[in-house]
């Protein structure tokens, strides 16, 4: 009988690495195809209840219950989308009012850095026609990057469509393919890996749009009662870019300020529209955040930053958003597996509350 070989512990660190390296590289130059099929597998997993009652409960074929979960989807998302459009229209017949707002606003806070620094207003304007002249010779460019950009965003979004439906559609063939990777004698442990993985990334994204309207509510609360116009939209603007990590919330405080021009320039406003952002920010990151996302995934914070800017380094936005439930999914694998299982403690937020080593000496004979 042969026995199983038994490697130095450098050299299963050196194999880790080079495996680590080879996935990264995989990952990096095959984001623009991996990152869509990411995204159709976990919106598939968030979707299988719904296929589920409408194949099994109430006996629909197989593609049809498939295309109408895929096609409520859609009309979820469309709907969100259409009420953004509809009020971003309320906002952009606004737009001479928002100039007008904004260029009393911008002398007010000119008049104030002369007051305050004695930087004359000749000097602040001279520095913003240099930074402006610097920005039109760059921006055929950035115009054409946006355009790109939108196509791209476009194409991956009808993709994901398709995946999410052929995933849904296949659902139980991918499942019989990881059953006869294994053997019989692992297939309890492949069913409790993969129901975990389930629960772990519905209570995830289910999590995600809970904290989102949480968000949305109380952003919007606080808009309402600073007399910001369209506190509704900004409400959910919000929620919807803080699904984005760091990045989202600074870009949803900078569209709030300008729309909050529609109705005054009034300096008081826009420090009341920071200080909601502040709140809402702590309540988010000290109780929703680990009452409703970390508890779902029990990955500890630096492992989830350092994923988080892993992701953004490879796939941008959508690799930020990616990383939580990827390392999810690691961590329950790494756990059930006897090798793994120090990588999956060490990505675990578990907090004992107290460790000694215990060295015994042993007593030797003379």
């Amino acid at each position: 009988m042969n026995q199983p070989v038994v490697l130095p512990f450098y050299a299963k660190f050196t194999f880790i690495l080079l495996s680590l390296i080879c996935i990264g590289t995989i990952s990096y130059i095959g984001s623009d195809i991996i990152t869509p099929v990411l995204l159709a597998f976990l919106f598939t997993v968030l979707l299988i209840p719904l296929h589920s009652l409408l194949h099994i409960k109430l006996s629909f074929p197989n593609y049809l219950a498939s295309f109408i979960t895929v096609l409520i989807f859609v009309l979820f998302i469309a709907a969100i989308l259409a009420f953004i459009s509809y009020q971003v229209t309320d906002i952009a017949n606004d737009f001479d009012i928002i100039k007008k707002n904004a260029i009393s606003f911008f002398n007010n806070v000119q008049s104030y850095i002369n007051e305050k620094f004695q930087i004359s207003i000749w000097e602040q304007k001279k520095y913003i026609e240099k930074v402006t002249k610097d920005s039109v010779q760059n921006g055929t460019g950035t115009i054409g990057t946006a355009i790109g950009s939108l196509s791209d965003v476009l194409f991956d979004s009808m993709l994901v469509i398709v995946y999410t439906f052929l995933f849904l559609l296949y659902k139980t063939h991918f499942i019989l393919f990881l059953a006869k990777l294994f053997n019989k004698d692992e297939h309890a442990r492949l069913r409790e890996i993969i129901t975990q993985i389930k629960i772990s990334i519905n209570n995830y994204i289910l999590g995600l749009i809970f904290e989102m309207f949480v968000v949305s509510i109380l952003t919007g609360l606080g808009l309402w009662i600073i007399g910001v116009k369209y506190f509704i939209l900004l409400g959910l603007i919000t929620g919807i870019l803080n699904l984005i990590p760091y990045i989202g919330i600074m870009i949803a405080g900078v569209l709030t300020i300008l729309s909050s021009l529609t109705g005054t320039p009034e300096v008081s406003i826009v420090i009341g529209i920071l200080v909601v952002n502040i709140i809402v920010q702590f309540i988010d990151n000290n109780i929703l955040v680990p009452l409703i996302i970390n508890s779902k995934v029990e990955i500890n914070a630096l492992v989830s930053i350092i994923g988080i800017i892993i992701g953004g380094a490879v796939a941008g936005i959508s690799g930020m958003f990616l990383a939580i439930p990827l390392l999810a999914i690691l961590k329950i694998i790494f756990d059930r597996i006897e090798s793994l299982e120090p990588w999956g403690y060490v990505m675990g937020n578990h907090m004992p509350k107290k460790f000694t080593w215990r060295i015994r000496k042993l007593k030797t004979e003379n």
